[in-house]
């Protein structure tokens, strides 16, 4: 007879069980429904285990979303030019975030409701201490010599994301290519450039 001894997990194994069973359930269910003790079941685990780690629901909720992206991290394309650059962000972006950003509108209003936030004061959280892709595409377009650093602001490094953002969250479908070249060619390069 064979026996079989289910084997504890620790540390990181245990950690990305967790936080992919919390992501299961809010997608599945939304962020109302979702419990600790659903999310405790699905990664075989008890709410203690999950408690010791998040003492509420809304901050699993977000290690979870933070997992999803760390999961899959967007790479920044280093082409040589501003143009392609931001226009290859945003095709990554598309091809990658479309599934995350409709679960940020969809499933996600609730966690918005309870806590009293956005989904900016929830990209501001995910983004904390690190430098957005725009920035490094346009420090290095400033450094090649492409960019006016004169008509750079912090709004105008962020319009491209910003553009395609709205346009994501707006519709939930992945952003037309055309509107993503437009974005890019029409309004972010006439405002940087010399």
């Amino acid at each position: 007879m064979e026996t079989t001894t289910a084997r504890r997990r620790r540390g990181a194994a245990l950690e990305g069980a967790l936080l992919d069973a919390a992501w299961d359930e809010l997608t599945e269910r939304g962020y109302e429904l979702l419990s600790l003790e659903t999310v405790a079941e699905r990664a075989n685990t008890s709410k203690p285990v999950l408690y010791r780690r998040w003492p509420n629901k809304a901050d699993l909720v977000r290690a979870a979303l933070r997992h999803v992206v760390e999961r899959d991290p967007i790479a920044v394309p280093d082409t040589g030019k501003l143009r392609d650059d931001v226009i290859a962000l945003l095709r990554q972006v598309n091809e990658r975030r479309v599934g995350l950003a409709s679960a940020l509108v969809a499933q996600l209003a609730d966690l918005y409701r309870a806590t009293g936030t956005t989904i900016d004061d929830l990209r501001a959280t995910l983004a904390a201490g690190q430098r957005s892709a725009m920035e490094e595409i346009v420090e290095r377009a400033v450094e090649r010599g492409e960019i006016d650093p004169a008509r750079l602001t912090p709004r105008v490094i962020r319009l491209p994301e910003d553009l395609f953002r709205h346009e994501l969250l707006m519709t939930s479908r992945a952003v037309p290519d055309a509107d993503v070249v437009e974005i890019v060619d029409t309004i972010f390069l006439p405002l940087v450039t010399r």
